[in-house]
């Protein structure tokens, strides 16, 4: 098919609006010129779509393609990647209904319909308007790997750069004066956006109201997991768990009780990627650490009423269900205070280091059969020179595979993985059935050791025996997923403060009777 000319996609733009529900069809002509305006083009004619235009369901992907290249071969943008997404974010922006608008259609559906129907409603707005880039999401890879744990979801995400820690622990410290401050910052609710900071016209916010503060409810770009939500405070203020925190995860499900939220920790190393700006994360979505059972019943006393366990998870897990959102908060939050403090050599358990805080807890809110329910999961960034990353982080011989931060969503089961591991991967998958040692190629050398325990467990596949035949790449295509999930179970039982044996166990218990 002839490829389309740049005024036939504005057109086709416009329906694509239209189809939507973006704009009405009254808003056709408006939003046409809103859309040369931003192309520098001057038609003749007019542009208002027709019904041959309405019919055809040309993908959005496509449209877009059409008119950021002719905007590159006019000189409008240069041809980086930067630059077209701030292109194509502006020309959505241009069909994008207003922020009073979008907050309207969802209390009134919410009102009317439930909680449900309105997220339905506000999540597929947010991938029609293409904030969500849907078509760079599905080609992130993903599967489920069979561990001890359960099955916990791997994804090797594509759409997102593999941050280093000690960037991380260093935006903490940098001067922050630009504008908007950070990325989760209200402010960006229409921003053009810059070189080094994405554009934003087509993001929308939905006003909550958390333990009587400002708060707001937006989706995340990248969508590791079905409605992936981000829950963000109205105030530029840093991460903090504390006792209003677990009110406004608990606040939060009363409101979307479908939902799952939690918050990453409040100190580098165990705190996930944004520290700068206090923020959950949720959506709907069932994570494998909410169907692990529990390991062993507690009962901590003067809190009867609440049902305590900890959880059968790589993780220290502590979970607590009620119906009594007050209690919830008060055990949460004795909890909370006693981890602050707690040390506990014989486990290498430190509270602080001169001074310098180390135990923290990321806790995760959801409700089941009525009842709320929480989980603290007990976290601890202290270093050493063993360990210079972390002591309960991914250890050195894991980073072939993982080195980040492991924040809220991996420590409910969800494995995000950078996106060099599909190229490594698959020239493993070459050197093993060509018979070649990995060590031979400089990329995967750091999976060297790795690869000789595969074939060591999976001896059909060392260079004697292997051949290289199309059902043997498939045979060892689920091999490799199924090796990665468990080195994914390593990466979190390396996270667990108290380790699944017999001192680990001891030692949660006198944690456990310190509450």
């Amino acid at each position: 098919m002839e490829r389309m000319q740049a005024l036939d996609a504005v057109r086709a733009l416009t329906a694509y609006g239209i189809r939507k529900g973006l704009i009405e069809r009254e808003d056709s002509i408006y939003a046409a010129n809103s859309l040369l305006d931003v192309l520098g083009l001057e038609p003749e004619g007019s542009f208002a779509p027709d019904a041959e235009d309405l019919a055809e369901d040309l993908p959005l992907e496509e449209i877009l393609g059409v008119l950021l290249d002719d905007a590159v071969a006019r000189g409008r943008i240069d041809s980086g990647i930067a630059s077209r997404d701030l292109f194509d974010t502006r020309l959505m922006g241009c069909l994008t209904p207003r922020p009073s608008e979008v907050i309207r259609r969802f209390r009134e559906l919410y009102e009317a319909e439930g909680p449900a129907a309105a997220t339905d409603y506000f999540y597929a707005l947010s991938k029609d308007s293409d904030y969500i880039r849907s078509y760079r999401i599905r080609k992130d890879r993903k599967w489920v790997s069979h561990t001890r744990y359960g099955d916990l979801d791997i994804t090797i995400n594509l759409s997102k750069p593999e941050k280093d820690p000690k960037a991380i622990a260093a935006a903490l410290t940098k001067k922050q004066d630009a504008y908007p401050r950070c990325l989760l910052c209200p402010q960006n609710e229409g921003y053009a956006g810059r070189l080094d900071h994405p554009a934003r016209q087509t993001i929308r916010l939905i006003p909550l109201t958390l333990d009587g503060a400002d708060w707001y409810m937006q989706y995340s770009p990248y969508v590791y997991y079905n409605e992936h939500c981000i829950v963000l405070s109205a105030a530029h203020v840093p991460m903090k768990i504390e006792r209003a925190t677990f009110r406004r995860l608990l606040e939060f499900i009363r409101i979307f009780p479908h939902y799952t939220v939690g918050s990453n920790a409040d100190l580098p190393i165990v705190g996930g990627s944004i520290l700068t700006h206090e923020h959950f994360q949720g959506g709907h979505y069932t994570f494998a650490m909410a169907k692990a059972g529990i390991r062993r019943e507690i009962s901590i006393r003067g809190y009867e009423d609440i049902r305590a366990g900890i959880v059968e998870w790589p993780m220290s897990v502590i979970r607590l269900n009620g119906r009594d959102m007050d209690r919830m908060v008060d055990l949460a939050d004795r909890i909370l205070t006693v981890w602050r403090g707690y040390s506990d050599a014989s486990c290498g358990i430190m509270a602080e280091t001169e001074g310098t805080p180390h135990n923290t807890i990321t806790p995760i809110a959801r409700m089941r059969d009525g009842e709320y329910e929480l989980d603290l999961v007990l976290r601890n960034n202290r270093t050493s020179e063993e360990h210079p990353l972390g002591i309960y982080h991914p250890h050195a011989e894991l980073h072939h595979i993982k080195k980040e931060n492991i924040g809220l969503i991996e420590v409910m089961g969800l494995a995000v993985l950078p996106a060099r591991l599909l190229t490594e991967m698959e020239a493993l998958k070459d050197a093993i059935l060509e018979g070649r040692a990995p060590e031979e190629d400089l990329i995967l050398q750091p999976h060297a050791a790795w690869a000789r325990e595969i074939l060591d467990r999976h001896p059909a596949f060392r260079p004697e025996n292997v051949r290289n035949t199309p059902e043997a790449r498939k045979a060892l295509d689920a091999v490799i997923e199924d090796e990665i999930g468990q080195v994914f179970a390593r990466v979190l039982e390396h996270c667990g403060v108290y380790k699944d044996d017999e001192e680990g166990r001891k030692g949660f218990a006198r944690f456990i009777e310190a509450v």
